[in-house]
């Protein structure tokens, strides 16, 4: 898949991108620095509400862990698409995705609940959102929520 036409796979996936959440604390939910744009990490908000509160491995499932991080990404979609003036026909490419799982000290399955983001970023992007990728656990994520993500990507 080429550089243009992401947007046109967003709707061909069925994927409407919300209006990007304010930043909840002192930061700004994008930054561009040379041909990089970072993304504030994102939880997984819907309708201005948080899904999927509480501990993975207790009160949250693998499977919905994983949906919790696809919508994590694609909160971090819709936080790219507004810093690039309303597009993402300019990414060339996702470098890297941060997950972070708010589990119970015995759950070691962090890498398969934040492969529902990085799916979500080849969907999108093609071989283009392969990325490098840490996913991690934590004691306790902003409001209980069950995943958080950040990310960067390269941008022509």
């Amino acid at each position: 898949m080429t550089q243009q036409g992401h947007d046109a796979r967003l709707k061909q996936l069925g994927i409407e991108l919300p209006n990007p959440v304010a930043p909840a604390a002192n930061y700004i939910p994008a930054r561009k620095s040379g041909s990089r744009m970072y993304i504030a990490g994102q939880v997984p908000t819907a309708d201005g509400k948080d899904q999927y509160v509480g501990k993975v491995g207790r009160d949250v499932s693998i499977e919905d862990a994983q949906k919790a991080a696809r919508l994590c990404a694609i909160n971090i979609l819709a936080q790219l698409r507004t810093a690039l003036g309303g597009s993402l026909d300019r990414v060339a490419g996702c470098v890297r995705l941060g997950g972070f799982v708010n589990a119970t000290p015995e759950f070691g399955e962090h890498p398969k609940v934040i492969n529902g983001a990085s799916d979500l970023m080849v969907e999108v992007f093609g071989d283009a959102g392969r990325h490098a990728r840490a996913a991690v656990g934590c004691n306790s994520l902003p409001r209980n929520v069950a995943v958080e993500v950040d990310a960067i990507f390269e941008i022509v």
